[in-house]
Parts: structure tokens; C-alpha cells; sequence
């Protein structure tokens, strides 16, 4: 099993590539689609880089997994779906939850494309295979409540639960979000034999560092700067709230949530041909209303 990473600068958010390097059986973890929100204007250059390497390693892409419905990037899921034929898009099933939550939020009437935007929906302990690449889906809610982990062999993709350990976990002020949750998810990833590879879902570089995406669940144990081994839930949930209150919303919340919990479709064309997305207002205005 081998494992390349790509990384979106813009986001901050790592993609993956895990095959077989005998029969070429691959999945991709978490696309990116370059969106530039002042422009309206939507690219396939993360895609095409992608592309690249599947074609030049000549890999067969069983699926396109993705660890939750992201709010900080637009999933580039549904471009590679149409390039790579036979590629099914999986998310765990708690996404419905989520669903539910922002199409509330977003008042989206029609919403039958967006429930069967996902090809196949994960139960937690779920086994499932890649042609010969076997995985496991573990449960990892808190940062939302359908993020889930992937673990093959003895690397785990962790998504926005677990980061870095300069870089400590996911927050978890987002709707239906849970400290608490949260704790017992990298609590239950802590139970894994202290070798695993941990493969994280962002890097935003603290201190100014390179790049960094791979750590192990015993490093982790030890040195996670918000969440140590013998850190309490307490403590944890005190801190993890407290840091929260003090982060702006991602600069790409609104567009990204929209088009990802349908599995990367951008919202229908209206009567001129043009999609357009939601931005909802929230009045501040001391005087009332405009």
C-alpha cells in the first residue's frame, strides 16, 4: 500500500492517493475544487494535477471517499467521478444529519439531487475494499457529526478530527458540532496500536513551518498540544469551546457546505443557465432593518 498526498495551499487541505503499487487498485481521499469566491470563478487545476499522477501510475480509482461534508474547501468529487469511469463516491451515513441541518439553513426546497448525490453511505466499523485494498470506516464525530476516519493496514486518514500535533484537533462550532464527541472520536483512535500512520486532513502550518501530514497515534498520545493521552474530557471540552469562540467562520463556509453535502454538485442551473449560490445575511444593524 503506498500513499501520496497532495496539498491545496488555498485551504490548507491535504488530498490523498492510497493504491496497490502490484495491481494499481486506488481511492482518492478528500478532492479539492479551486474556487475563488470574490470571481464566482470555479477551476479543475488541483483536479488536473490528480489526474496526472493516476494516469502517469496508471491506477484504477475504486472510490472517491470523502471524511465529512468540508466547510473550508469545495469537494472536486463529482469533475473526478465524470473523468475516472467506474469511480463511486462513499461518505458515512450520518451525512443525512448534516443534510437535513443545512438545507435548513440554506432554505433548499428541491433537494432530491443532493440525497442521492453520494453513491454509497458507511457504517462506522464498516469493511469495505478497493479492489485489493481493504479499509475499515471508524466513526469519528465532534468536528461534525458525519466525519469518519479511514483506516487501511496501519494508516488511518483522519480528516478534521485529528491534525498535526503542533495543531491539536478539529474545532467544533459548527452546527450539530461536539467537543464532547470529539473526544471520545480521538479517544477511540488513541486505542490503535501506537505505529499507526496517521494521515491528517489539514496543515495550516503553525509557526510558519513546512508542511507537515503524517504523524502516528503514538506521537500523537504524547505531544497533541490540545489533546495528550491523559488529557481530561473536561478539560478538553473546556478548552476545545473556549479556543472556538475565538475562530472566525472559514473563508469558504457558505460555498463549500452547499455544494458538499450533495457529493460535489453545484446547485442546478437557474432560467439563465448560470448556478448560484446561497450567502445567508445575519443583521447586526443597531437600527433594525434595511
Amino acid at each position: 500500500m503506498l500513499v501520496q498526498h497532495f496539498f491545496d495551499q488555498d485551504t490548507y487541505t491535504l488530498t490523498y492517493i492510497v493504491w496497490d503499487s502490484v495491481t494499481k487498485d486506488a481511492v482518492v481521499i478528500d478532492p479539492v475544487l479551486d474556487f475563488d469566491p470574490a470571481s464566482g470563478k470555479i477551476e479543475d487545476r488541483s483536479v488536473q494535477v490528480l489526474l496526472s499522477f493516476i494516469h502517469q501510475h496508471k491506477l484504477k480509482i475504486h472510490f472517491i471517499l470523502e471524511t465529512h461534508a468540508h466547510a473550508d474547501h469545495l469537494s472536486s468529487s463529482q469533475v473526478l467521478k465524470q473523468q475516472l469511469p467506474g469511480a463511486r463516491i462513499g461518505i458515512s451515513e450520518k451525512i443525512k444529519i448534516v443534510q437535513s441541518t443545512f438545507q435548513m439553513i440554506f432554505n433548499l426546497t428541491d433537494t432530491s439531487s443532493r440525497d442521492v448525490g453520494f453513491d454509497f453511505l458507511l457504517s462506522d466499523q464498516e469493511a469495505f475494499s478497493a479492489g485489493t485494498l481493504k479499509f475499515t470506516a471508524l466513526a469519528t464525530p465532534g468536528h461534525t457529526p458525519a466525519c469518519m476516519s479511514f483506516l487501511i493496514e496501519n494508516a488511518v486518514f483522519t480528516g478534521d478530527a485529528l491534525f498535526m500535533p503542533d495543531s491539536g484537533t478539529g474545532r467544533c462550532d459548527f452546527p450539530k458540532g461536539s467537543a464532547s464527541d470529539l473526544f471520545d472520536s480521538i479517544k477511540r483512535l488513541y486505542l490503535l496500536p501506537d505505529q499507526t500512520n496517521v494521515f491528517v486532513g489539514h496543515d495550516y502550518q503553525p509557526a510558519g513551518r513546512d508542511i507537515q501530514f503524517q504523524t502516528t497515534i503514538g506521537e500523537s498520545k504524547k505531544k497533541n498540544t490540545q489533546l495528550k493521552e491523559e488529557t481530561k474530557k473536561e478539560e478538553f471540552i473546556n478548552f476545545r469551546q473556549a479556543r472556538d469562540k475565538t475562530l472566525k467562520a472559514p473563508r469558504l463556509l457558505f460555498p463549500s457546505l452547499q455544494v458538499n453535502i450533495g457529493a460535489g454538485h453545484l446547485p442546478a442551473p437557474e432560467s439563465n443557465g448560470v448556478s448560484y449560490l446561497k450567502l445567508p445575511l445575519k443583521s447586526m444593524l443597531s437600527g433594525g432593518s434595511l
